[in-house]
């Protein structure tokens, strides 16, 4: 499941980035000093009602949902502290630098903790975290862009209905060095006349817990 990033989620988001620093280097920005500090992360998630309800990004937090004991996971991998964190958060999926008017448009960035790669985790998320952004948040485009090289992104994002539509070079600084990308979007199936969701429209829906899926191969209605 997905959920509106919480304060108390700030121990959790630490410990993942933490065991999951190395493996993540690679594909990340230079990270801020304390970015593995408890103070930076209860920060990070303090703001992220804010810049929801200012409809400016949507922080979302991956659980395992209830009932994946069935899936084999009951058992916490090496390097988990303890069930009860193993039980709530995985990682990671954000909408950020929503924009309205006629562009209705949001970029997707998104991890995994690597002891759960491959278990088809990230990509039900994700196609929660796309229902939601087509559906209550109104938006007509989600953009995200990889490094090339990135075969596990580009795969998934294929998978969740994204086209390649572009390449662009020297586009972000990456892990020490100016990094070409691949630049992808999906388009909302149903799209909506862009006046139905002005600025502040995240502030009028719940918050993200769980929606239905978004199931882009089939282009059926998620919302209805």
């Amino acid at each position: 499941m997905v959920a509106l990033a919480d304060p108390s989620d700030a121990p959790s988001l630490r410990d993942f980035h933490a065991r999951n620093f190395d493996r993540l280097k690679p594909w990340l920005p230079p990270t801020p000093d304390g970015f593995l500090s408890l103070s930076y992360w209860s920060a990070w998630t303090g703001a992220a009602r804010s810049l929801f309800a200012r409809d400016l990004s949507v922080r979302l937090v991956v659980r395992l949902r209830p009932g994946s004991e069935a899936r084999g996971l009951d058992d916490p991998p090496p390097g988990w502290r303890d069930r009860e964190r193993f039980a709530r958060t995985i990682g990671q999926a954000n909408l950020s630098n929503i924009q309205r008017g006629p562009f209705q448009a949001a970029t997707l960035g998104y991890h995994i903790d690597g002891a759960l790669e491959g278990r088809g985790l990230m990509r039900e998320a994700l196609e929660l975290t796309m229902a939601y952004a087509f559906g209550p948040l109104g938006l007509n485009r989600v953009m995200a862009n990889y490094i090339p090289g990135n075969d596990r992104s580009a795969s998934l994002l294929g998978r969740l209905g994204f086209v390649e539509e572009g390449y662009a070079c020297n586009y972000l600084f990456i892990d020490d060095a100016w990094r070409d990308h691949v630049l992808t979007a999906c388009v909302n199936p149903r799209p909506r006349d862009p006046r139905a969701t002005p600025v502040g429209t995240a502030a009028k829906t719940a918050p993200p817990t769980r929606t239905r899926r978004f199931v882009p191969s089939r282009l059926l209605d998620p919302f209805g």
